[in-house]
């Protein structure tokens, strides 16, 4: 924790956690304003969390998430508004301080010069020479000229923006190439279920994003806080411009945590848990060693949600687990389905159907979670089954693997660049935006049909960069993406349901059935994903060597 001062009544700071109160209380302070939306980050607290430990120090906490797609004038107005009712010294945090530091420039704007606004913001350590002219001119960003310019700017740092970065480099050279991140660290998401299932340590999954950012490639590290696709420019947190020839949108998603009531205040704690986020990955595996006996839940959320197999994976490698300790027939295994369905292409069904007999767990079908009591250990869904009229009904539990509702980024779904559902609107097959030309999108947080997994990145990453290239040099998309995504269903320690598929459930196997069968469970392909594909991660598709992931292309006349 930093705490950077301003002035007297306001310091502000990067991200916290409840852990830090204590010494935010000991320094003076009297008031926490939190100035980030949750959900932005994996290993990112929510509110809740702070409000309930800044509650139990005598602080007041108050919610005031930039939204909206960037700082607005009603923003600045509700945090003076803060200021002033809220009792000081007031403590602000975001993601890294700026928005904070932003918010309080806007908001004195009326009441002191630019230069002394400047004067103590640098001081804090932030420069706030890009909002200058907010400040004078009411809060409006002209976007005439842009503060840089690039001819690629990617949104998002996560596999699929450095992948399509490395894949870029590789078909074309002197490309002037941004990737606008703000984060420290990177991290390879699929070793969470490992970690979760005691066979990888968090340590593993987890990189400086540094390290990884392409040589020649620009690291803007920054949040976006809106787009002006109509002026070819991104606006960045402190109301920077950067523009672009193309345009580039990989932000991933959001994990909303706080849609389900109580469960922010119980996530790490009440044997509440899950592998969608680094730091509580371990905490599932301290779980499942620790349960003997009882009732685990494990709970999927309404589809789309990224990786959809990795709420069961859970269940699989929990039960494996209790199986070979012997205490399998002493713990209720219930799994908790929002959808109606085990897994979404059929043919995996069979395999999967075996291992929720072995395991002697419950499949409860359109049971979507609402509501944790964690120091009750109960929890409540909302059970909407076809046909029927809505009920609601209450579950005693001794564990919670939970997978939190997703929706895409909030900057996302307040732009232009999103369909009514929030996500980026493209062309499934080329995955260019469907009303700017110079726009593509990729990952996540893209609204064709396909699974949300880090494999579909890895195809999607050269398909983009091969089409943005073909776009460079005045031709028409030369790559077509066929919807390919793959899960690797843990269903056992050691062995794997490699499904692979594409857009309407067609199955894509990547090798031979005599290599591996994947609608059936086999050790190869446990080393697959044990083994073979960190590495690939790693050293191959963050770095533009797309191992079995060239793309097909098609004539462009």
């Amino acid at each position: 924790m930093e705490f950077k001062r301003i002035n007297a009544d306001i310091t502000v700071s990067p991200q916290i956690t409840a852990d830090d109160i204590a010494d935010i209380k000991a320094a003076g302070y009297r008031s926490i304003i939190c100035n980030r939306p949750d959900g932005e980050g994996a290993d990112q607290p929510a509110f809740e969390e702070i409000h309930a430990a800044a509650e139990a120090a005598g602080l007041q906490a108050a919610y005031l998430p930039v939204v909206g797609g960037k700082v607005s004038d009603d923003d600045a107005d509700a945090f003076d508004t803060l200021m002033r009712t809220l009792p000081g010294p007031v403590f602000a945090y975001c993601r890294t301080g700026t928005r904070s530091a932003t918010l309080w420039s806007l908001s004195q704007a009326k009441s002191k010069s630019p230069a002394e606004i400047l004067e103590a913001t640098k001081a804090a350590g932030y420069d706030m020479a890009g909002v200058v002219r907010r400040i004078v001119n009411g809060g409006k960003t002209p976007t005439d000229e842009g503060d840089a310019k690039f001819d690629i700017v990617i949104v998002g740092g996560g596999a699929a923006g450095i992948s399509v970065a490395s894949s870029l480099q590789s078909r074309r050279a002197g490309l002037s190439i941004a990737i606008l991140d703000p984060a420290d660290v990177h991290y390879y998401q699929p070793g969470w279920t490992m970690v979760g299932g005691g066979v990888f340590e968090a340590s593993t999954t987890a990189r400086t994003m540094g390290s990884l950012i392409p040589k020649g490639v620009h690291w803007i590290k920054s949040a976006v806080a809106a787009f002006e696709p109509q002026n070819n420019a991104v606006i960045l947190d402190g109301c920077r411009v950067v523009k672009y020839d193309r345009l580039i949108v990989c932000p991933g998603l959001k994990l909303n945590w706080g849609a389900v009531d109580g469960l922010v205040e119980t996530l790490g704690k009440n044997g509440v848990t899950s592998n969608y986020r680094y730091d509580l990955a371990p905490y599932t595996w301290e779980l499942v060693k620790g349960l003997k006996e009882g009732r685990a839940l494990f709970t999927q959320p309404p589809m789309p949600i990224k990786c959809a197999g990795a709420p069961q994976k859970a269940l699989y490698l929990s039960g494996d687990h209790w199986f070979r300790e012997g205490v399998l027939k002493n713990i209720d295994i219930q799994f908790m389905n929002a959808g109606g369905v085990l897994f979404g292409v059929k043919d995996y069904v069979p395999a999967l159907e075996s291992y929720i007999q072995k395991y002697s767990a419950d499949l409860n079908f359109f049971h979507n979670l609402v509501a944790v009591d964690g120091p009750a250990k109960k929890a409540t869904f909302k059970v909407a089954k076809p046909g029927a009229e809505p009920t609601e009904v209450t579950v005693e539990f001794d564990m919670m693997h939970v997978c939190p509702p997703q929706t895409a980024p909030d900057f996302i779904r307040v732009s232009p660049l999103a369909d009514a559902a929030g996500w980026v609107d493209v062309d499934q097959s080329t995955l260019r935006h469907k009303t700017y030309d110079n726009i593509w999108s990729l990952g996540d947080v893209m609204n064709a049909p396909n699974a949300k997994t880090a494999a579909a990145a890895r195809i999607q990453a050269p398909i983009v960069a091969e089409n943005v290239v073909a776009d460079i040099n005045g031709g028409a998309p030369r790559a077509v993406y066929n919807g390919y995504g793959s899960c690797p269903l843990t269903v056992e320690r050691g062995k794997i349901v490699l499904a692979e598929f594409g857009y309407g459930g067609t199955l894509l196997p990547s090798f031979p059935t005599w290599m591996i069968d994947g609608t059936k469970p086999t050790r190869a392909a446990w080393l697959l994903k044990e083994q073979i594909l960190p590495p690939i991660y790693w050293k191959a598709m963050l770095r533009g060597k797309e191992w079995m992931a060239r793309p097909e292309t098609v004539s462009a006349g």
